[in-house]
């Protein structure tokens, strides 16, 4: 069984064969996938899928870092609201995103501070989106860090002393389609990393794995991503599908 524990399956990218694409993944062997939301807009799409496959889509709840913009404060009211009348797997997808815009870089990190309390009063993991921001994400993981603090570091990009530093701090490192980019540097990374910290996702429909890469993602791909894990690691894909697998029940207490 696969676990795909980052994937936008509420996305308009999939209005048209939604329910084709989930077939396809269950297919594949693909049993679980972990959906993050993104703001006030996307909430009533991810609980749809919750609703038609139960046993299968997991929502989080949380305000996007690249939706935190002039109006954040009444998103948090929305996303607390949601939080604190019923159960989610997780707080997420939150952080900071220095990427696209730097405007809201203060406010981003505001937000992000305080989603990880709610986490905290909740006893919830936290999905963290890290995109050129690395630094101010662990500056501030440190300033908060206890036994409650816990969950993934989204597609996770960076170096072998970076990945310690998140594993140390009790993260797990999400790995997708990057892993399968010939310049991507992330397979030395993986090399150095135990199996044991690292799950598996998509972020479909973005960032899908080679042969698909610039194309729409979705979640049956997240084979094509253990089976390069596989090839790093040298050892057979039903291990690297065991392992990680593991790893996203402990994250998510399922």
């Amino acid at each position: 069984m696969l676990v795909d524990t980052h994937a936008h399956l509420y996305a308009r990218q999939f209005d048209s064969d939604r329910n084709e694409m989930i077939k396809r993944a269950l297919d594949k062997g693909v049993k679980k996938f972990y959906l993050p939301n993104i703001d006030s807009q996307s909430i009533e799409g991810m609980l749809q899928l919750e609703k038609e496959y139960p046993e299968h889509c997991f929502p989080m709840m949380g305000l996007h870092p690249c939706s935190v913009k002039e109006n954040y404060k009444e998103e948090l009211a929305i996303i607390e609201e949601w939080l604190f009348k019923r159960k989610f797997c997780a707080v997420g997808e939150i952080g900071i995103d220095l990427y696209w815009d730097k405007t809201f870089i203060e406010e981003q990190k505001t937000a992000f501070r305080l989603q990880i309390e709610w986490a905290k009063q909740l006893d919830l993991p936290i999905v963290i989106h890290a995109r050129n921001s690395t630094k101010e994400i662990l500056e501030i993981l440190a300033t908060l860090n206890d036994d409650k603090l816990r969950g993934i570091f989204h597609c996770f990009g960076g170096t072998v002393e970076e990945a310690r530093e998140i594993i140390e701090l009790g993260f797990f490192l999400g790995i997708g389609g990057v892993l399968t980019f010939k310049k991507s540097g992330l397979d030395k990374t993986l090399t150095a990393i135990d199996l044991k910290h690292i799950v598996l996702e998509t972020d479909s429909p973005y960032l899908a794995p080679t042969p698909f890469r610039g194309k729409r993602n979705e979640s049956s791909y997240v084979v094509y991503v253990a089976k390069k894990l596989a090839d790093i690691k040298n050892i057979d894909i039903q291990e690297v599908k065991k392992i990680t697998s593991e790893n996203a029940y402990k994250i998510f207490d399922l």
